[in-house]
């Protein structure tokens, strides 16, 4: 946003307005992302998915660990992730074209990789609302063979890490309605 501006703007209303028009379209782009399940046939350009993994990096991640592992599954890989899930698991596999697995390297401090790990989900959270800036659709999946030792075979995951979301991709086949959501002041607790 700011390598548009020239330095006369910051002193004026016009920085107040950019501000204002990045945060209403950063709030419309949190509430108007949604789960999709139906996807049309066409895989996510390997340019944005680039976009998207750049974007991933900037995830609040303590002590600079990187801790984050995105997979782009390919045919291959995918073949033998839906030989690992079996028949029924497998078909959820197909529902969209581009899947991507994301994973946290973990290093064995248990306080370390708690934090690792939340900034994974960041991560992943960040590729999600990308994508939807982008007008393409998203899902985060976390299916059981990912948990298993062949399906983490199956995309190259080693022993150090661990299974965070499979991230469907790519272009809504159908409109997504908002689910209703429980108001603030049944979660937040503003203490003395």
């Amino acid at each position: 946003m700011c390598s548009n501006l020239s330095g006369s703007i910051w002193h004026g209303r016009q920085i107040d307005r950019i501000v204002t028009v990045a945060w209403v379209e950063l709030d419309e782009a949190i509430r108007g992302r949604r789960t999709h399940k139906a996807y049309g046939p066409d895989q996510v350009a390997r340019e944005t998915l680039e976009e998207l993994f750049e974007l991933a990096r900037w995830a609040p991640n303590h002590h600079l660990t990187n801790p984050w592992r995105f997979r782009v599954l390919g045919p291959e890989s995918l073949a033998r992730l839906k030989a690992s899930a079996g028949p029924e698991a497998a078909a959820k596999l197909e529902r969209a074209p581009t899947l991507v697995c994301a994973s946290v390297v973990l290093s064995g401090d248990p306080v370390q990789d708690e934090e690792d790990i939340c900034a994974a989900a960041c991560a992943v959270f960040i590729v999600l609302l990308g994508a939807h800036a982008r007008g393409l659709a998203g899902y985060w999946r976390t299916p059981g063979v990912l948990r298993t030792p062949d399906g983490a075979q199956a995309v190259g995951m080693g022993p150090e890490e661990l299974f965070v979301g499979l991230i469907h991709l790519g272009h809504a086949r159908e409109e997504k309605r908002p689910p209703e959501r429980i108001p603030p002041a049944d979660f937040v607790t503003y203490l003395p």
